[in-house]
């Protein structure tokens, strides 16, 4: 029986490093189009819906968090790309290396901004507060390709292809206390629905595992 109970084990470990291993190197999508299936939100879950093929943000606080199977929603080096669309004074962002949290905003991982035209000046593709852009990138109500590489230190944010950050973090960096979470580290993404006002709606989300 102990025999069988150790022969057991380690072929779920082998399974288990197989199937995460497969998904490594290649573009995999993490948004079926039709559902919220391996996302989890906690506060303010109406905030975000599925419509036509899309994620709809728009309501009060709250982050939807992947919580799939891909990579167990733990990534370190990475890619990810995803379509994105504002409505006019809208804020949201995406954010990387993160942890579920029930209410308020995300204290583990870095944010990269998703605004067009919010009072707010940071603009879209920055990294919240770390490193900042000032003149938008994209614009309202249109479609825009965002593409988040992450690699050991450094982080790359592309808009359609061109290259608006590059951010390489300082070995034994230190933050704020209040942005002591701002450090690269491993987790998984989130979206921010940022307020009543804005409206912003995701599609065609897709990661690729590089480390």
């Amino acid at each position: 029986m102990k025999k069988f109970i150790l022969l057991f084990s380690i072929i779920i470990i082998c399974f288990s490093f197989s199937s995460d291993n497969q998904f490594k190197k290649r573009w995999i999508s993490i948004f079926d189009g039709k559902t919220l299936d391996g996302w989890r939100v906690g506060a303010n879950s109406q905030t975000f819906k599925v419509e036509d093929g899309m994620i709809v943000v728009n309501g009060n606080v709250a982050h939807l968090y992947y919580d799939g199977t891909i990579g167990q929603h733990e990534f370190k080096n990475f890619e990810l790309k995803i379509d994105v669309k504002t409505m006019p004074g809208s804020n949201s962002g995406i954010y990387f290396h993160t942890a579920f949290q029930e209410s308020s905003w995300p204290k583990k991982g870095y944010e990269v901004q998703v605004n067009n035209s919010h009072t707010d000046w940071r603009r879209t593709a920055g990294l919240y507060a770390i490193q900042d852009v000032k003149v938008a990138p994209a614009k309202d109500e249109e479609w825009f390709t965002m593409h988040i590489k992450v690699k050991d230190k450094r982080i790359t944010v592309k808009v359609n292809d061109k290259l608006i950050t590059d951010y390489i973090e300082p070995d034994n960096v230190k933050r704020e206390p209040n942005m002591a979470g701002r450090v690269l580290s491993s987790g998984t993404i989130a979206l921010q629905g940022h307020d009543p006002k804005s409206k912003v709606f995701y599609k065609n989300i897709k990661m690729k595992i590089t480390g």
